[in-house]
């Protein structure tokens, strides 16, 4: 595969043999650290905002059983925010890449924070659900675009940033300012409304709904000031094309497999996470009885669902140091599938509303193992196996069309259920398509990935430099004015050591 690392562990790298390390830039810990977590702490928006509307969407099937729960809407405003996140990568990736990673971050924050508060408010004319619910599908979507610039502009930026931290810390901190804090949205989401309920009680319910949105209004606004305060990472400043022509036919003959494989393992990721997650609450509601008279044990036990991602994610963030982000992925998303597997042949024994605490708690599991796998990984993998120069485009391929998964699950799920022969196959039969695609994404990740070290993001720039210098391009048109104007970055410097 063209572009395809040749480290092992082990073995010195490219870094190691003579290149000026980020590390070695003259800046303190804190320093070095509050980009990292200016950058990535904004996905909690997304596992908030996403999280949320699965308790949203159930309290919505009771208030408006007709025009909510027998209409298109149910999966409309369940699912549109994924449709608005993928124009949102797409978007915000080409413009971190050609313009800024400071001001795109900045640009979806503030969507964010808009559009939160928006969807808060729905309203339809003169009071028709109708139109308050299609005012919350269309909010919703633009929601979706902020949540989507997050990915390529906040994950990109944390992982270049990373590069001016302690090797050896890497990949941990990159995973609990990214991935850790989408699981930690998660609870919360499923926290909120439990705490609400219990404040507003069963017959204030669109009190719950609408102050459950409303508060994701509190996430972007709490790190506006953080983000504005960034300058741009370092790598980037080195590596940029924003002051030239990119060459897209060179990038896309060097890259086009790795992102194949990348993109395809987000995607059956996604189709499954976020599908499990949305209907989380329905399906232990169902579990529960239908004739369940409050919501207070559905919620409930929904949050102990979602308080398995955490030590999911922050295991996993050790383990991707320890063993590579590459190993970390394969073996956790393998078990995944075996657990998947399992919690399908038992289900019509833990499907029942006596064995409650035992389905929570494999279920549970199921989900803390795919943090731990593409959970924790699959963004880290996406960042760090392109040049910094269309790293937001390559990244943003990758995590719109894994949202596309997720949109594709969202719709998939409701009619693999609906479509079951009998209850029992309702609840077996998403855990089967699942965990069959957890095995083919081990397969994916073992056998077609690349090794990642910890100065895999240097050494593939020094790489594509290479690669670019080879097919004739001018490799001293890389990097922001500046560096230029300082005679290139440490790549050059290396280059010119190895000569």
């Amino acid at each position: 595969m063209s572009g395809e690392s040749k480290d092992v562990p082990g073995e010195p790298s490219n870094v190691e043999q003579g290149v000026v390390p980020l590390d070695a830039t003259p800046k303190g810990r804190w320093e070095r650290l509050w980009p990292v977590i200016a950058c990535g702490a904004g996905l909690f928006s997304d596992g908030y905002l996403n999280g949320v509307i699965g308790s949203v969407n159930t309290i919505l099937r009771r208030l408006y059983p007709v025009q909510y729960g027998k209409s298109k809407a149910t999966n409309n405003v369940s699912s549109i925010a994924f449709a608005g996140t993928v124009v949102g990568q797409l978007a915000f990736g080409y413009a971190s890449d050609r313009y800024s990673r400071k001001y795109a971050l900045i640009i979806s924050t503030v969507i964010l924070i808009v559009f939160a508060a928006l969807g808060a408010g729905s309203y339809g004319a003169h009071g028709s659900i109708g139109g308050m619910l299609a005012a919350l599908t269309a909010y919703r979507f633009f929601l979706g675009i902020g949540i989507g610039g997050e990915y390529p502009a906040g994950s990109v930026a944390c992982a270049e940033a990373t590069g001016e931290l302690k090797k050896g810390h890497r990949n941990r901190w990159f995973i609990l300012f990214t991935n850790t804090m989408i699981d930690v949205g998660f609870v919360v989401a499923a926290f909120v409304p439990l705490v609400l309920l219990w404040i507003f009680g069963m017959h204030h319910l669109r009190a719950v709904w609408r102050v459950s949105l409303g508060l994701g209004v509190i996430p972007p606004l709490s790190i506006f000031y953080l983000r504005l305060k960034l300058t741009e990472p370092e790598e980037f400043k080195r590596e940029t094309m924003r002051d030239t022509k990119v060459p897209y036919l060179l990038v896309i003959k060097y890259y086009w497999f790795r992102l194949a494989i990348v993109s395809l393992i987000w995607f059956i990721y996604d189709f499954s996470s976020y599908s499990f997650g949305i209907y989380s609450s329905t399906i232990l509601d169902n579990i529960l009885g239908a004739k369940n008279p409050d919501l207070y044990k559905a919620f409930g036990w929904n949050v102990v669902i979602n308080l398995f991602y955490i030590p999911g994610a922050v295991i996993g963030s050790f383990i991707s140091d320890w063993i590579g982000p590459k190993a970390t992925l394969g073996w956790g998303v393998l078990l995944q599938g075996i657990v998947g597997f399992i919690m399908a042949g038992a289900y019509a024994h833990l499907a029942k509303a006596a064995n409650v605490a035992g389905f929570v708690v494999v279920y549970g599991i199921f989900l803390s193992l795919g943090e731990v796998g593409p959970g924790d990984n699959i963004g880290l993998v996406a960042s760090k196996t392109s040049a910094t120069a269309i790293r937001g485009q390559y990244y943003g391929i990758a995590a719109a069309l894994g949202k596309i998964g997720a949109f594709v699950g969202s719709y998939l799920f409701p009619i693999i259920q609906d479509n079951a022969p009998n209850p029992t196959r309702s609840g077996q039969d998403p855990f089967f398509v699942s965990s069959a695609l957890c095995i083919f994404s081990a397969g994916l990740a073992f056998f077609c990935l690349p090794y990642i070290g910890q100065d895999t993001i240097t050494e593939e720039d020094l790489k594509f430099r290479e690669y670019l210098s080879v097919q004739g391009w001018d490799i001293g048109q890389l990097g922001d004015k500046q560096y230029q104007y300082q005679g290139g970055s440490a790549a050059d410097t290396y280059g010119e050591d190895m000569k």
